[in-house]
């Protein structure tokens, strides 16, 4: 008989193993064996909690998207600067637990995996399109409507690109120097707009 109150616990316990399993093989090539075996319980729990292997990587990655969205919210707090709310809405991007090893991992794997599965692409557009949202409330305060879409485009492609060098290359710009080169491209949209 399943111990009362163990299933959220043992659901936590595979999303943690997953990220894991992932940053160490840098790809979701592992199996519910070992992921299951990591976070110290059965293939057969883990089937029965989440089904597939595809299903506990949504869940890993929505965990992951879940973390990005408190931690903007609490950057976003008492901020009343769009500049400085879309600058919190980077550093969020670029804040520890998101930019780990072992996430950037899962988001390279969530990448690839969007072009193989409808359900994991659903996901990614859903936090593409929060993104965007999230830049562009703050960039129409700042820029006209056509502006705005490339800034918010040009932003949106530099945190996914940093998040790809940084699993690719060992000579990626750490998470302070990734910050830093995609607020100095708001920046130069700014000056740009300053001077007409």
């Amino acid at each position: 008989m399943p111990k009362v109150g163990m299933e959220p616990l043992r659901r936590e316990a595979m999303i943690r193993a997953t990220i894991q399993a992932i940053g160490e093989a840098g790809s979701l090539d592992v199996t519910v064996s070992q992921i299951a075996k990591r976070a110290g319980m059965s293939s057969a729990l883990a089937h029965h909690y989440f089904g597939s292997k595809d299903q506990i990587f949504l869940a890993a990655m929505r965990h992951i998207l879940r973390k990005f969205g408190t931690s903007v919210t609490l950057r976003l707090r008492n901020l009343d600067d769009p500049a400085a709310r879309i600058r919190a809405i980077i550093a969020a991007s670029f804040a520890e637990g998101q930019f780990d090893k072992e996430v950037v991992a899962a988001w390279l794997t969530f990448y690839v995996r969007a072009m193989q599965s409808e359900d994991v692409a659903r996901l990614l557009s859903v936090y593409a399109r929060r993104l965007k949202s999230n830049l562009m409330h703050d960039l129409r305060k700042l820029f006209d409507d056509a502006e705005a879409e490339q800034v918010a485009q040009g932003l949106a492609s530099l945190i996914d690109g940093f998040y790809i060098r940084h699993a690719l290359q060992h000579v990626a710009p750490d998470r302070d120097a990734s910050q830093a080169l995609v607020c100095d491209y708001l920046a130069l949209w700014m000056e740009r707009k300053a001077r007409g």
